[in-house]
């Protein structure tokens, strides 16, 4: 290689290294080897997307939660070890927006869940009682654990309001209308006692007992509340409402 080449290609790596490049790049790839995209080319564009878009206009509180959102969707809550990386980094974002970085503040943090139950497929109507209760006072200064369990038990419980739609919708006919009323208890005291005799810590099992009611199970319940238990029909709405008390009695008071 000529001697003008060569300086010139040994000046670029100096000034990519001084740049960072290197550095951007190995997070951006780690990132994307943690979310397992299925578009690594769009996957790498957001990701630089959503850092230029503070460094052009600043580190102003929206633009922050909208990244620190963007980290919170990238890896699914059962991939533990990366959905906890995440939450690290959205934390460590949300806490520049207060001085001397002392805690994320009680209206971001809530804000950050209303977002997740929302963009989770979860109404407002349905996340409002869970929210209550995960809830900090808008002055607090919300320590790293705090937020974790929210974020956590809001994933999850996006996941579970899936999961009792999905069990109404076998239930119930399209054809024939709304489910009975005796169905719609009968399977919600299923989900009931799968939650109660589930095994394990945090919110992730009430996820796994909705998951544990089996076709044979469902079957049979179906049978008996079609024979026997009060008239009348209980509409979607209303069977997804009492499967969210179901999670929310359970679900650990913050303040």
């Amino acid at each position: 290689m000529p001697a003008g080449k060569a300086t010139k290609s040994d000046g670029d790596r100096e000034f990519l290294s001084q740049a960072g490049v290197g550095e951007l790049l190995r997070g951006a790839i780690l990132k994307m080897v943690e979310a397992r995209s299925d578009d690594p080319i769009g996957f790498l564009a957001d990701h630089f997307c959503n850092l230029a878009s503070v460094t052009d206009t600043g580190a102003q509180e929206q633009q922050l939660l909208n990244r620190a959102l963007w980290h919170l969707r990238l890896a699914h809550h059962s991939q533990r070890s990366a959905f906890s990386n995440n939450v690290r980094v959205a934390y460590d974002l949300l806490n520049l927006t207060t001085p001397r970085g002392g805690g994320v503040s009680g209206s971001l943090y809530t804000h950050t869940l209303q977002c997740l139950c929302s963009e989770g497929g979860v109404p407002a109507s349905t996340s409002a009682p869970l929210l209550r209760c995960l809830h900090c006072h808008n002055h607090e200064a919300v320590p790293y654990d705090v937020f974790r369990y929210g974020v956590l038990t809001c994933a999850v419980f996006s996941d579970y309001i899936r999961q009792a739609q999905r069990l109404y919708a076998e239930v119930c006919s399209p054809d024939a209308g709304p489910a009975s009323r005796a169905l719609g208890l009968a399977v919600l005291g299923t989900l009931k006692e799968a939650l109660e005799t589930s095994q394990g810590c945090d919110a992730i099992r009430y996820l796994e007992a909705s998951a544990k009611i089996s076709p044979y199970k469902l079957a049979h319940v179906m049978v008996g509340g079609q024979t026997q238990g009060p008239g009348g029909n209980m509409d979607a709405k209303e069977f997804e409402n009492e499967a969210a008390e179901l999670f929310i009695a359970r679900v650990k008071v913050v303040s």
